[in-house]
């Protein structure tokens, strides 16, 4: 896809006016968001991926169309994982309900900021390099194996823990017990002291680009155009805080969505591996965006219905077994 620097500066633009436009309608004062208020948000980011996409067929036709949806699918649902995580976070710096979302916001910006780089690294790779498809590839089994055995481990457990820098930067910079508001800084006894709020800010973003690690390689295994790459990961993330409050009570109710997006990576790295030996002059079969799409597709409609239906006897059977134990005690 032939893009210009006008179209890069004008995507940019336009990307930064709906995050402001975002802020002010719907971030600005702090509150508790309501599922309605979710709901509506969640349809307004994904109206405008598919705007997105439809200007993307128009400019550069339906291929380029095409591995836009594809990637940003499987950011999006690569994204859904990282809410538990997000969860985790926020329960263990405590923050207020009616600050989550300012949290969620700033962090997502972060991340977005930091995958941009990551994206640059990448796309600089693949264009210099072609054996990179191999390690990609290589690395999504691996990731895709790594995702089937914690699934099958017990998750109840799991705690956050900070990365390195996080721990640095709580060395380095005193920070006050509590919030104070929204505000990052406060002083206090002529001290300037960090607060919470900075910090767990800086916990969502630095954490999102773990998830990067997969997610990146995963994209560049459906497309290689830095743009479409780029957008796909801006606009699967933007609508991410939405998501956040719209489905964080049911993501304990998916309890099969690991091990669809280990199915995802899987074949998106075998997608890799095929591509890089066709680079090399093998004649192997390469996987089309259409079946790539519709696979993508397929296997996250199928983890979701699973996972309810699970869910939902797995709830039938607690009720049950409670019942019984009602009526063997008379308690």
């Amino acid at each position: 896809m032939d893009v210009s620097v006008g179209l890069w500066a004008g995507t940019i633009g336009v990307l930064i006016a709906l995050i402001v436009a975002d802020f002010f309608i719907g971030g600005r004062k702090p509150h508790e968001v309501s599922v309605k208020e979710a709901g509506t948000w969640t349809v307004v980011w994904v109206a405008l991926a598919l705007l997105f996409g439809g200007f993307l067929w128009w400019h550069s036709g339906a291929q380029s169309a095409g591995e836009f949806f594809a990637g940003y699918i499987t950011e999006k649902s690569l994204s859904v994982d990282n809410l538990f995580v997000f969860i985790l976070i926020m329960s263990k710096f405590a923050v207020p309900r009616i600050y989550q979302q300012r949290v969620l916001m700033v962090g997502v910006i972060i991340a977005l900021v930091l995958r941009a780089v990551f994206i640059a690294g990448g796309a600089a790779l693949v264009t210099t390099f072609s054996w990179v498809f191999y390690l990609f590839g290589a690395f999504l089994v691996w990731t895709a194996w790594k995702l089937v055995k914690e699934a099958r481990a017990d998750q109840e457990d799991e705690e956050y823990e900070e990365n390195r820098l996080l721990k640095s930067i709580e060395r380095r910079f005193p920070s006050t017990d509590g919030y104070h508001g929204t505000a990052l800084f406060v002083r206090e006894n002529g001290r300037r002291l960090m607060t919470p709020m900075l910090i767990v800010m800086l916990a969502i973003g630095t954490t999102d680009l773990l998830f990067a690690l997969d997610s990146i390689p995963a994209i560049f295994g459906l497309t290689q155009d830095p743009y479409i790459v780029f957008t796909a990961n801006a606009f699967a993330l933007m609508g991410l805080r939405q998501l956040y409050f719209l489905i964080g009570g049911l993501l304990k109710k998916l309890v099969h969505l690991s091990y669809g997006l280990s199915v995802i990576l899987g074949f998106i790295g075998v997608k890799l591996v095929l591509h890089a030996l066709h680079e090399s002059g093998v004649h192997v079969p390469e996987i089309g965006i259409p079946l790539s799409l519709g696979f993508i597709v397929l296997v996250l409609a199928v983890t979701t219905a699973t996972s309810l239906l699970s869910s939902r006897k797995a709830a039938s059977a607690e009720r049950s077994e409670r019942a019984g134990r009602h009526e063997r005690t008379g308690v």
